[in-house]
């Protein structure tokens, strides 16, 4: 796994060992990025479920302002600051070391950011509470993109009613990025 582009290109990122976090594929990861790339330039980026802080790592080294990793997993928050001091954007960066949806509160106070990227352990309705949350939340302004990684599996007719708009779908083999704004 490495940075794939912008200012800490080609630095190799630290994983955690065993199954505990799913980092994004190098090859999804550029897809992902391709797709977003209009919002990342000078973004407040909020990498949710931040697992090794490759997503967010990325958007600062493709010039985000500022990028809050949000993790509650002790191995993985100490991966997160190892690849922020390896890629030198540690002074760009806020870890939270907290359950997303208490560290999402606590957040409501910086106003709305520019992405939320949600990646949370697949198969466990973690997404669904997220984004019932980030409904009528202050982190989410009229041109918020949110983008949720799930498992192909992952039943999401709820979102209809929580006040989304599904924009664009990328599938791949076994999950999907699933790119949403405020109706």
């Amino acid at each position: 796994m490495r940075v794939i582009a912008g200012s800490a290109r080609r630095i190799q990122l630290k994983s955690l060992e065993g199954d505990n976090t799913r980092p994004t594929l190098d090859r999804y990861k550029e897809t992902l990025f391709n797709t977003m790339q209009t919002y990342i330039p000078d973004s407040y980026f909020i990498d949710v479920f931040a697992g090794t802080g490759s997503i967010g790592i990325e958007a600062l080294s493709r010039g985000a302002a500022k990028a809050v990793f949000i993790e509650n997993n002790k191995k993985a928050l100490a991966v997160i600051n190892e690849n922020l001091e390896k890629t030198h954007l540690a002074e760009n960066a806020e870890i939270i070391a907290q359950d997303a949806i208490s560290a999402l509160i606590r957040l409501e106070a910086t106003g709305s950011a520019d992405v939320i990227f949600i990646d949370p352990p697949y198969n466990r309705g973690y997404e669904i509470q997220t984004l019932k949350l980030l409904g009528n939340s202050k982190l989410v302004g009229e041109d918020t993109l949110i983008v949720v990684e799930a498992s192909n599996d992952t039943e999401l007719s709820e979102l209809s009613g929580l006040g989304f708009n599904i924009i664009k779908t990328k599938n791949y083999h076994t999950n999907r990025h699933i790119f949403m704004m405020k109706e």
